[in-house]
């Protein structure tokens, strides 16, 4: 086996609210200017594009890997292939692009996601001869006989079982706002987002006031905790990166993000949510590495419920000692939560906060997202 692949470039689009800012940009519109720049950000390199791997959930097939990379003018000769793991598809499809690299059978691979929620097709089952079609908002999750609660339902039963209140959500909710704001003002999102239809800021980071957010009603279950201000907003966005051999990183001489490892895990399906934690074990298992010694962490923020469910388990505080390690210039509950492409934004933001920034190499990053089904996707990156 080879040595393990780097990310050199990492780009996103700004994330908009579904049916806001990006409201008539299908999925391929908003990846193909992201696979444009990451490859002339790569141009230097001397090396061809040998494939596209991008996450998507709700798209309208045809490959939108494929069709965005010849969007992106990437040419007739780079092929592509389109994964879905759900809220895990941009950070599994780096996965896929790892192995290959890896395996030596390729030495430079674009891998990120897509998600236009805004334009997903109507989905509906062919109903008899004669009789209408019928409409549903989602495929199963999992066979008849087994969970399959609707994430909102999930996130709060995840709450109740791990013992996480309103408080701490909300709260939660209104830490993420202001370190994306304060992010935002700094320009820490300038040098990875390329711009879409002319807007370069993400839609959704606001000031939030905890005792605004304390009026919200539960959204999903009557007394419940998990409202609208707590939880991640459906989103339109794009991101990917560009790994490549650790010979060619070197024969260049650039900083990259090593991938380590990756883990994939399965989990009670009626408790998704879940899903990072026995990743995330595995992963430092496998690896010797202990959490103490990871700079950086970055989880999909799914709800604030499922957060800090999961950060608890981990031996995490992000509300307190860990504020600058956990999301730390905020995530999906300020910048949003484009389902197929946002395990690929948190790659980006690692990107950004370990390699633009400079951190030492040997520094490490990890990355994690929940899955609707019970799964869990985690990563380890090192800056070299």
């Amino acid at each position: 086996m080879g040595e393990a692949p780097v990310i050199v470039a990492a780009r996103r689009t700004p994330i908009g609210t579904a049916a806001h800012a990006f409201k008539a940009v299908t999925a391929d519109r908003l990846a193909a200017p992201v696979l444009g720049a990451l490859a002339r950000d790569v141009a230097f390199l001397g090396a061809p594009i040998e494939d596209v791997v991008l996450g998507n959930c709700m798209g309208p097939g045809g490959n939108l890997a494929r069709v965005s990379a010849l969007g992106a003018g990437l040419g007739e000769a780079v092929p592509g292939v389109t994964v879905d793991r759900q809220c895990g598809s941009g950070l599994a499809a780096i996965l896929m692009a790892g192995q290959a690299i890896r395996g030596e059978e390729m030495e430079l691979v674009i891998a990120g996601g897509a998600e236009s929620a805004s334009t997903a097709p109507l989905r509906a089952h062919r109903g008899p001869a004669g009789e209408p079609a019928v409409p549903y908002e989602r495929a199963p999750f999992t066979p008849e006989g087994h969970p399959d609660p609707d994430m909102g339902a999930a996130a709060e039963a995840l709450a109740g079982a791990c013992g996480v209140d309103r408080d701490r959500q909300d709260r939660y909710a209104c830490e993420s706002h202001a370190k994306a704001v304060a992010a935002r003002e700094a320009g820490r999102f300038e040098e990875e987002i390329v711009p879409i239809e002319g807007r370069a800021q993400d839609q959704r980071p606001r000031l939030l006031r905890q005792a605004s957010l304390s009026r919200l009603p539960a959204a999903f279950v009557h007394g419940g905790s998990v409202t609208a201000g707590n939880s991640s907003p459906i989103s339109d966005g794009a991101a990917a990166v560009v790994l490549v051999s650790e010979r060619l990183r070197a024969a260049a001489g650039v900083p990259g993000l090593r991938l380590r490892a990756g883990v994939v895990v399965g989990c009670d399906p009626a408790l998704p949510g879940w899903g990072p934690v026995p990743a995330v074990r595995r992963l430092l298992g496998r690896t010797g590495v202990s959490m103490e010694r990871i700079a950086a962490v970055e989880i999909v923020e799914a709800f604030a419920a499922q957060t800090l469910a999961v950060t608890d388990a981990l031996g995490l505080d992000p509300l307190g000692a860990d504020r600058d390690r956990v999301c730390a210039d905020g995530g999906a509950l300020a910048l949003g939560h484009p389902w197929g492409a946002t395990g690929a934004v948190v790659v980006t933001r690692l990107f950004t906060r370990l390699v633009r920034s400079g951190a030492s190499p040997g520094t490490l990053g990890l990355a994690t997202a929940a899955v609707g089904g019970g799964l869990g996707v985690a990563a380890l990156f090192e800056v070299v």
